[in-house]
């Protein structure tokens, strides 16, 4: 059996049970080589079945896991000793799921076969724990760097109990963490944080673009105690451990390693961080002795999964908007000199430079450029605060989920009129194997002022209309909101076959575009959702049904002439990736009542939580072409 039928090639049965005391705090030789032998098959299996999220194409990540195991191996066996322990291993990196996982076969809720579905869609293990979806999984970890102020709350309600937290360099720069130090310390929870801290995230290393960030001095300086420890030395490591849980009150082991050690092609940098490269894991495991046949048999032999769909409407050639917003940005850049753009503009990163489309600014525009860390909260209030000048404009990125954690720091700015360009990616949920907490649904959050001020959001619906839309409200003034999607999107054609947003095109704010008229019905949409749409509306037209399409790009703004184009027809339906409980479909039937427009009306949104995998999403939601139509022949009837 070759791929995912394969029977799982390591032998799990050799991992031995172990029971270890933390009053005793040196390892005997048997214990020793018993937790190496732990920590190798578990590292093992880790390469292996993450290797499949790179073999499917649905990425993962291998190094974080990897790295945590020997903190992982000992843990396990003190909850082996007694049950003076909450014994759940609560981890406030979600990417490092596949603890999570192993843990759970492990245990024997789940066969170490499943494991090869690692990401895939429908296998139940998306790219974040998932309470009440992953058999043996024990908690949700969310987003990352949320799962310490939690656990603070386990261990006020188990005040007998120590409780464990896995930590992690990146996920220590959230601003939470610093609230949760606090509260452990003032009620001197029994709270032991085990950080890996490996010197590696997304963008590159926090010595580098973070300095004076230092766990060891962070953490006491709260008044934790804290014990620093080379993480691949198990007699070090279990010292310190044995150390912290002897404190009563907070305490917390920083592992200093390099990311995923001992892993060629990933040691000790970012791409550790993302998932195993199948050459590079192939390349592991004849270094491990595996034969050849055994780990290619499966690596090989697994492929991506895509959801063949041949659209109508739209090219076949698809651009990256995420990354196209970053050219964009560039191209207004590029006609200020240097020194004008460095006192004009600033653009912040968290991280994600790579990811949201900051990474060309960077390269081609150093000056404006500021690097640092997973810190949202205080990053956008940083290019809020630049804002402050009337002339001077602050740039901000993140992934669209993130713009929940920022919503304060939004009224903020507003109430200082800051100038705040925010670029939110990975909106939505097309292409989301990170799966639900990380859909960037909640948009409409962002327009969170009263009636008598003003935010902009805007949604383009490809690569031509996100240029345009940037090099339009760049330096407008307030807050604006750029969205865009993981996935990429194809150029959206006129009936003629010429592009829509061509050349000649002009983006207004404020103003919805007809993609096409219609006399039954009208269909509103933007973003990714846009090209979906007019698929739908151009079959249905072909049977009959002159249908119309309005795209939507400013989401939080009626056009009057529009809304009363749409409104004075049989039926209106809005069609939208956002959260279908607070996205455009929520609030647009109020704007037609309020003019005594009286259309049959439906709207179809996000609806529920993810089933994991790429493309599959959006038919999962019930928002690909065939459910839109037969939306559109329901409120035809």
């Amino acid at each position: 059996m070759a791929g995912t039928q394969a029977k799982f090639p390591i032998d799990m049965s050799k991992l031995q049970k172990l029971t270890l005391d933390p009053s005793k705090p040196q390892l005997t030789s048997e214990q020793k080589a018993a937790l190496k032998n732990n920590i190798q098959i578990m590292r093992d299996a880790i390469v292996l079945f993450t290797a499949t999220g790179a073999a499917r194409g649905v990425s993962g990540h291998t190094g974080g896991a990897y790295d945590t195991v020997p903190e992982v191996a000992l843990l396990l066996s003190i909850f082996n000793h007694s049950d003076q322990y909450v014994p759940v291993l609560f981890d406030e990196a979600g990417h490092r799921v596949a603890t999570q996982y192993l843990l759970s076969a492990m245990e024997g809720h789940l066969p170490y076969e499943h494991l090869l579905h690692y990401r895939e869609a429908n296998s139940k293990l998306p790219g974040h724990p998932e309470l009440g979806l992953t058999p043996g999984v024990k908690f949700s970890s969310g987003r990352l760097g949320h799962v310490w102020p939690w656990v603070n709350g386990i261990a006020l309600a188990n005040r007998d109990k120590t409780v464990f937290v896995l930590g992690s360099d990146g996920s220590q720069q959230e601003g939470n963490d610093a609230e949760a130090a606090r509260l452990a310390v003032a009620q001197n929870l029994n709270v032991k944080l085990v950080i890996d801290d490996n010197d590696v995230t997304i963008a590159g290393h926090p010595s580098e673009y973070l300095k004076g960030y230092d766990l060891t001095k962070t953490l006491s300086g709260h008044g934790l105690k804290v014990i620093t420890v080379q993480g691949e030395d198990i007699d070090a490591l279990w010292a310190g451990l044995c150390e912290v849980i002897a404190h009563n009150g907070p305490a917390a082991v920083v592992c200093k390693r390099k990311m995923a050690p001992g892993v060629a092609d990933i040691e000790g940098s970012s791409h550790g961080h993302d998932v195993i490269p199948v050459k590079s894991a192939l390349k592991y495991f004849a270094s491990r002795g595996y034969p050849e046949e055994t780990i290619g048999n499966i690596l090989n032999n697994i492929k991506p999964n895509a959801v063949p769909y041949l659209y109508i409407g739209s090219t076949k050639e698809v651009g990256a908007n995420r990354v196209v917003f970053g050219e964009a940005v560039n191209m207004v850049l590029d006609k200020l000199s240097k020194e004008e753009a460095a006192k004009k503009v600033m653009v912040i990163d968290s991280d994600l430079e790579g990811s949201t489309g900051l990474k060309v600014i960077h390269q081609k525009h150093p000056e404006v450029f500021i690097p640092s860390g997973i810190m949202e909260r205080g990053n956008f209030s940083a290019a809020a605060g630049f804002g402050f000048d009337k002339d001077k404009f602050g740039v901000f990125s993140t992934f669209s989920a993130f713009l929940e954690m920022v919503v304060s720091e939004i009224t903020m700015a507003r109430l200082n009129f800051c100038n705040v360009l925010c670029h939110f990616s990975h909106s939505g949920v097309d292409e989301m194997a990170d799966n639900t907490c990380h859909f960037g649904i909640n948009s409409f959050f962002a327009d969170n002022g009263l009636a008598d001020t003003q935010s902009w959001l805007y949604f383009p619906a490809d690569a031509a209309q996100m240029t345009a839309v940037v090099q339009r409200v760049f330096f407008d003034r307030g807050m604006r909101f750029i969205f865009s999607t993981r996935s990429k999107v194809p150029w959206i054609l006129k009936e003629d076959g010429s592009r829509y947003f061509d050349e000649n095109y002009e983006f207004v704010p404020g103003k919805d575009e007809v993609i096409a008229e219609g006399t039954d019905g009208w269909v509103v949409s933007y973003g990714d959702m846009l090209y979906r749409s007019w698929d739908a509306v151009l079959r249905v037209r072909k049977e009959g049904l002159n249908v119309g399409l309005l795209n939507k790009p400013t989401l939080n703004l009626v056009d009057e002439q529009a809304i009363r184009k749409v409104g004075s027809s049989p039926f209106v339906l809005v069609v939208e990736s956002l959260n279908q409980k607070t996205g455009l479909g929520s609030k647009f039937g109020t704007w037609l009542l309020e003019r005594q427009l009286t259309p049959r009306y439906g709207y179809m949104g996000t609806n529920k939580e993810g089933c994991g995998g790429l493309t599959e999403q959006i038919p999962h939601q019930g928002l690909d072409p065939q459910s839109i139509i037969l939306k559109i022949r329901q409120l035809a009837q």
